[in-house]
């Protein structure tokens, strides 16, 4: 049974509803037509909020504001060594109304994915067949699948320092997409050659560098999104004909490799491209161009796109467990 916006109830969709409601082409579709809103305008992020203490958590909130779509929405995380809860926050953007509490783990993966699929697709070469992907964390599969869904996608590549998550990623890829999965021996090894590059680590130095890249590559980046991390090294900007990022505000206040390369150099700054701008003009890959890099930190907008998505889906569905929703407090008289 579906929740009813009239009865003062709300839908809590757990992570299983989530999975079985969007699949990665869903998602790269909400995404889209979302990046498409922000380009005109009609859609607006709430910069990444980030506080971090001792042995690298860190508390984050992101969020969203689309009006023409009836939602606004937050999402927030606390990661630490035990684990992390994100939970998305969807409301009314009329009324302020508690509509949807979602268990966000799965939908941060999907939306991470979808967005790396958006910029694949506009940024890698045509007939891309071989993908190198470094990390076997939680993001691993969700990334393969996006790049498969933009890209005639055949073979991946797979490292991590760690042989036995290799291994286990490499059987995971096998048995859930259809690819030629294979572990590679260290970073070098897994991208020589590789037309595209995903880095999905929680590395904390740099530790892929330009002379290891193969012209005609693009990258990327998914995995360092707060400034005590970093997963490429600064030499790789020389060699991008274009780079990209889905929040350049966020990229400018948390990714520490681009704060350490383009500095407070506002110039500079305005050469790193949105992903909405990319989707908006239906960007290719630049002829001749050398290396392309996409920088992914989490962006509200694409996270909202998504829970509405997964939002009305639960509501024709009728997944999703309704319940009371919270009293609302009448706005704030103004103050003079």
């Amino acid at each position: 049974m579906s929740a009813d916006r009239s009865s003062g109830s709300f839908l809590w969709i757990t992570e299983a509803d989530v999975a079985q409601l969007v699949s990665i082409v869903a998602a790269i579709d909400a995404v889209e037509r979302a990046l498409l809103l922000e380009a005109r305008g009609d859609a607006q992020n709430m910069l990444k909020t980030h506080v971090g203490w001792g042995g690298g958590a860190g508390l984050h909130a992101i969020g969203a504001a689309v009006p023409a779509s009836g939602f606004v929405g937050t999402k927030t995380w606390a990661h630490t060594e035990g684990g992390a809860t994100p939970l998305l926050i969807l409301f009314d953007a009329a009324t302020g109304a508690l509509r949807a509490v979602i268990e966000a783990f799965v939908l941060g993966q999907l939306r991470t994915g979808a967005v790396s699929g958006l910029a694949t697709r506009a940024l890698a070469a045509r007939d891309a067949a071989e993908l190198a992907i470094i990390g076997t964390g939680q993001q691993m599969r969700a990334q393969v699948a996006a790049v498969a869904a933009v890209r005639p996608l055949q073979r991946v590549r797979v490292f991590s320092p760690n042989a036995a998550h290799r291994t286990r990623a490499v059987q995971c890829l096998q048995e859930s997409l259809d690819v030629d999965a294979r572990e590679a021996p260290s970073v070098r090894a897994a991208v020589e050659g590789a037309p595209i590059v995903t880095l999905a680590t929680r590395a904390r130095e740099p530790f892929l560098t330009a002379d290891m890249v193969a012209r005609g590559t693009h990258i990327n980046a998914i995995g360092a999104i707060t400034p005590e991390r970093a997963e490429f090294a600064d030499d790789l900007f020389v060699r991008c004909d274009r780079v990209v990022a889905d929040s350049v505000a966020a990229a400018c206040k948390l990714s520490r490799e681009f704060i350490d390369h383009y500095g407070n150099d506002e110039d500079a700054w305005r050469r790193v491209t949105p992903l909405s701008t990319i989707v908006a003009e239906r960007a290719r890959r630049p002829a001749g161009a050398d290396v392309t890099l996409f920088k992914a930190m989490g962006m509200g907008i694409a996270d909202l796109a998504l829970a509405i998505e997964v939002y009305e889906r639960a509501e024709r569905h009728g997944l999703g467990t309704p319940l009371p929703a919270p009293e609302r407090v009448g706005p704030e008289p103004s103050r003079r």
